[in-house]
């Protein structure tokens, strides 16, 4: 049960805010509901929307369905449910097979993933963790096969992450209906529950 409820978006009081909204129901089809809540700081959902559509820019070199199984990774790698559940309908959303979602955990072996993206994945856990796991090796193999500023695409993904992981856990934000649908559907046999995001 989510610790604080959403607003819901008619109350946005702020016309740009509301406007940008909008970008959330482009690309998940609803306005997520830790935005709905952080709307009563409008300067925080602001900020945190810009950070959002920086990182997923379709300007990028990263594919976007890609980065949306980065962000998956790293949620996994600190816990939260509501984020992963996210990221696997955004990820289907960008052209991302549902086999390739229910074999994240496999990724290490799963002919799904290349070498490229396994040890993408890997840094992206590595990043996420705390305390933070990546090592030389990590890196020296992260940059053997990814370009600088794809890497800085990688970070920015686990970073953006990040505040979402840790707004939607301290929060036990509600899950809405198609995360929730989908987290059962692909992710359950990973040992996803909805825990606290009901």
């Amino acid at each position: 049960m989510a610790r604080m409820e959403p607003l819901p978006i008619e109350a946005c009081e702020d016309p740009e805010l509301r406007a940008i909204m909008d970008h959330f129901v482009t690309t998940l089809g609803f306005v997520p509901n830790s935005l709905l809540t952080m709307q009563r700081v409008p300067a925080i959902a602001k900020a945190t929307i810009q950070f959002n559509k920086a990182v997923f820019s379709p300007d990028g070199l990263i594919d976007l369905g890609f980065k949306r199984l980065l962000a998956n990774a790293a949620s996994a790698a600190v816990g939260c449910q509501y984020c992963r559940a996210h990221t696997a309908v955004s990820a289907s959303r960008h052209g991302i097979e549902d086999a390739k979602v229910e074999a994240m955990w496999e990724y290490r072996t799963s002919p799904l993933f290349d070498d490229r993206e396994r040890v993408a994945i890997e840094y992206a856990m590595a990043a996420a963790s705390v305390p933070n796991a990546v090592t030389e090796e990590l890196y020296t193999r992260l940059e053997s096969m990814w370009s600088d500023t794809e890497i800085v695409e990688i970070l920015g993904v686990v970073c953006m992450f990040g505040v979402f992981n840790r707004w939607n856990d301290s929060m036990a934000t509600t899950l809405e209906e198609e995360p929730l649908e989908v987290g059962e559907r692909l992710l359950g046999p990973a040992d996803w529950t909805v825990g606290k995001h009901e």
